[in-house]
């Protein structure tokens, strides 16, 4: 086999700098002012743009999943380039033009395709190059696409009060549009059954097993699984949850504890850092007590953190349980990658890895649409902690079950190894 020319590192380098330019999205409230004050057009019309890009963001990953998977991670990313830098210097030409539809179409419809592109495009290819630390190879690339929104949004705010709305969409666009192809001039994948040389020596001594995936399934192979579903359910519920707290937690806290705004300005300044952190933290981890038992403790602490959450007095536990929750909400997204080539291989994993980022899509709808309403008509926070309550409940027995049946199938492939071993002899 030949040795690959490329270093896994750099590769892991080349994704961060995709995802560090796409993870910018989430810096989108420094805009919302500037645009109204300038333009005049209603926050209504503003947040518009973002919530298609957001949507579009899941739904576009499941859409070119397969795409992605028949043109490499190069050609992927590229495109993804081309689309996302476009949507966002398109956005600056039409805030010069004051037009709030050409902005719609292209922060959000452009760019929303570009990051669903660009978010998958370098998953499948990590997960390749570090067989023997999935979680974390994963967790860095999507670590990048959480904090992306720390670096831009000081750096739009001081723009925009520089030289204006329009050129820092301009300049933005170019640099995010140069990063990105940067990322993609590297990234590609390794040769077939690649593995690096620590590992391989590992194997070799016999002190460490190449753990075998559950299968190797195509994207239409996946779908009609039962560990599909369920990790499409966990992922739907983990997602909302996180979402929810995200976009309430500033006024949650100041109505339940009584936090001052400025004091809940810091907190939700310090729950990006617990995103982020949460995002490579719980990928490590799961390198070494697998994925399912890091979704099961998931869930645990989320049960916890909702049963308490109603009843608590104090600001600073509070606001505890809200970083912990956040957390959970980075870890899911950067242990699924990890997850899906666990259950199905690496054959199809971007496509399958689009299809699962659905979730996303609908649980940026489902989480703020259920706390919106429940507070639009009780007036209160503390009924959304006991339906999401519920909502975990089902999701910890959902991921118990998957749990029990993958060791299942394991069991039952273990004992079919046994019995074919045994016959040759």
């Amino acid at each position: 086999m030949n040795a690959p020319k490329k270093n896994r590192w750099l590769i892991a380098a080349s994704a961060i700098f995709i995802h560090l330019s796409i993870g910018a999205a989430y810096a989108y409230s420094v805009y919302t002012q500037p645009l109204v004050t300038s333009k005049g057009w209603s926050v209504a019309s503003v947040t518009t743009a973002f919530t298609i890009m957001m949507v579009l963001g899941g739904g576009s990953a499941a859409l070119f999943g397969k795409f992605v998977e028949k043109s490499g991670p190069r050609k992927s990313a590229m495109l993804a380039a081309v689309l996302f830098g476009l949507g966002q210097a398109g956005s600056g030409f039409a805030i010069s033009m004051d037009s709030l539809t050409g902005f719609l179409l292209s922060y959000g419809l452009l760019s929303g395709f570009g990051l669903g592109i660009g978010y998958i495009a370098p998953v499948s290819t990590l997960v390749k190059w570090f067989p023997d630390k999935r979680g974390l190879a994963t967790g860095m690339a999507v670590l990048g696409f959480g904090t992306g929104a720390l670096i831009t949004a000081p750096v739009a705010a001081s723009l925009i009060e520089s030289i204006g709305i329009n050129y820092t969409f301009y300049i933005l666009g170019a640099s995010y549009f140069t990063l990105m192809m940067l990322g993609a001039s590297y990234i590609a994948p390794p040769p077939a059954g690649w593995m690096p040389e620590g590992m391989k020596e590992a194997v070799k001594a016999g002190t460490k097993k190449i753990t075998k995936d559950l299968s190797q399934a195509t994207s239409g192979e996946a779908v009609k699984t039962k560990h599909f579903w369920m990790l499409w359910t966990m992922m739907l519920i983990n997602t909302s949850a996180g979402i929810m707290m995200i976009s309430v937690a500033s006024p949650m806290a100041q109505n339940i504890v009584g936090l001052s705004a400025g004091a809940a300005a810091t907190m939700v300044g310090i729950m990006g850092i617990f995103n982020g952190g949460g995002r490579l933290g719980w990928a490590a981890i799961s390198d070494y007590i697998s994925r399912p038992k890091v979704f099961i403790i998931f869930f645990i602490i989320q049960l916890a953190a909702f049963i308490t959450l109603p009843i608590i007095t104090s600001a600073l536990i509070f606001q505890i349980f809200i970083f912990l929750v956040v957390s959970c909400y980075g870890g899911g997204f950067s242990n699924l990658p990890a997850f899906i080539g666990d259950l199905f291989g690496t054959k199809e994993l971007g496509a399958i890895h689009g299809y699962l980022l659905t979730t996303w899509s609908l649980g940026g709808l489902i989480g703020p649409t259920l706390v919106s309403q429940i507070y639009t008509r009780t007036g209160s926070y503390i009924p959304v902690f006991y339906v999401f309550t519920g909502l975990i409940i089902v999701a910890l027995i959902i991921s118990l079950m998957l749990n029990r049946s993958i060791k299942k199938v394991k069991t039952e492939q273990k004992e079919l190894h046994y019995e074919d071993s045994t016959s040759k002899v």
